[in-house]
């Protein structure tokens, strides 16, 4: 498609001012529902997708949004505290009992936790897009 010629990239300084303020708007503890965080991260990202959507990497925006949205899991993590109340909610979500256990009883910290199957399948994309969150990355029409 572009070869031969250079391509519209984003900057890395852009991109760790990004994730800094992403980490800023979603602290792990404050006490803050996830739709309060939601609606507070989305109207960043409108305004940061209003800016840099212009850039033919789309593989980058794309990562980002993957990023956000492990981010916010790790949250809901973090929020649920305790093991009894992990494997409740994971079972409420429909999560498989032995999956749930097994999620429940990790030892790992909540970003470890954040990628594992139970909490993509519980809070899969099409969550986030119910609760409001905007996509960095939108699909370019041809």
């Amino acid at each position: 498609m572009n070869q031969g010629r250079l391509r519209r990239s984003i900057a890395p300084q852009a991109l760790a001012r990004f994730k800094k303020r992403v980490r800023e708007l979603t602290p792990r503890t404050g006490g803050r529902s996830l739709a309060q965080i939601a609606l507070a991260l989305s109207r960043y990202l409108i305004g940061w997708r209003g800016y840099f959507g212009f850039c033919e990497t789309p593989g980058i925006l794309r990562g980002l949004d993957k990023w956000v949205r492990r981010r916010l899991r790790a949250i809901v993590w973090k929020q649920w505290k305790y093991g009894r109340h992990r494997f409740a909610e994971l079972r409420r979500l429909g999560i498989g009992k032995d999956l749930a256990a097994q999620t429940a009883g990790s030892p790992h910290g909540p970003w470890r936790i954040s990628i594992s199957p139970a909490l993509a399948t519980a809070f899969p994309n099409a969550f986030f897009k119910r609760l409001g969150l905007a996509s960095v990355y939108v699909k370019p029409v041809e």
